[in-house]
């Protein structure tokens, strides 16, 4: 018996200790969940009980010119944040690999901007694309170019210069891979040099395949961060010009908060959600084929 009442107080300190974030999960993750998950099937105008509608508002999304825009926007920014990002931060880490003088300095330079508030971060890259007094048009001028294009104000070049704005936060990219290139034995790299394989073979076919871990997980994330984009283009262009910047997560808060549509917004969210998932699991599956886990 008295065994089973110490068993019994373990348990209960462990459940005491595990509390605040069970309770957290619940409050703020599990039951708003459930909650949208209800008024994805409903009729939800915020300031009206929710009416049941069944699939509705999902029958609704298939003719939403809106939607398709936006999921579209939100794929094009993915792919662009996601293959640009990972070759530049792939390559600054190679470089800082390297034996070079103050490389410690640089790679917490590169790691900084990381720590800036992302509104921070969106005002000082709406300054850097300013039309007018911007550092990017200011430099051309200087240079000769007479008409600097307005880079935010233009529907071919938003969405681009959004993409190039993410390389800003590339620094924890950089980090994970400095540290999974630290990782990779140098008695490989040396055998293949003795074997005649110059920099780009040793390169592709002993370090990027031991560092392929790191790369699947930096990718991922990417992906999952790009999909769910709100802040920058809210803050930057506000979905403009013409919507060529009207991102999938922004359409959600439009539809909730300004159109009042909340049964339409969560069943877009859930949308969301299961294209995140089903991309994520992709990945993951293709994973097997392509990253090489060594054996402990």
């Amino acid at each position: 018996m008295p065994r089973f009442s110490a068993a019994m107080r373990d348990q209960a300190d462990g459940l005491l200790w595990v509390s605040p974030w069970v309770i957290g999960f619940l409050a703020f993750m599990a039951v708003p969940a459930a909650m949208s998950a209800f008024y994805s099937f409903t009729d939800y105008a915020l300031l009206e009980p929710p009416v049941w509608i069944g699939l509705d508002n999902y029958r609704a999304i298939a003719s939403d010119k809106l939607f398709f825009l936006s999921l579209k926007n939100t794929l094009v920014y993915a792919l662009g944040t996601v293959t640009l990002g990972t070759i530049v931060s792939l390559a600054l880490a190679l470089l800082l690999d390297q034996p070079l003088r103050g490389r410690d300095l640089v790679r917490a330079i590169v790691f900084l901007p990381t720590l800036v508030p992302i509104v921070a971060v969106s005002l000082g890259w709406m300054w850097i694309y300013n039309p007018n007094t911007g550092l990017i048009n200011v430099t051309l001028r200087a240079v000769g170019v007479e008409h600097p294009p307005n880079w935010l104000g233009l529907p071919g070049l938003a969405m681009g210069s959004l993409i190039f704005m993410s390389l800003w936060m590339v620094g924890s990219a950089v980090v994970i891979y400095g540290a999974a290139l630290r990782d990779v034995p140098v008695a490989l790299r040396e055998a293949a040099a003795i074997d005649g394989a110059g920099p780009v073979s040793r390169f592709w076919n002993v370090t990027l395949p031991m560092i392929s871990p790191a790369v699947m997980f930096n990718v991922v994330m990417s992906i999952i961060w790009s999909l769910q984009v709100f802040a920058i283009p809210y803050i930057m262009t506000k979905g403009g010009p013409n919507n060529s910047t009207l991102v999938y997560s922004m359409y959600v808060f439009r539809s909730a908060f300004e159109y009042g549509r909340m049964g339409y917004a969560s069943a877009l969210a859930w949308l969301q959600l299961l294209v995140t998932l089903a991309l994520t699991l992709g990945l993951l599956t293709l994973a097997r084929r392509f990253v090489y886990y060594r054996a402990a």
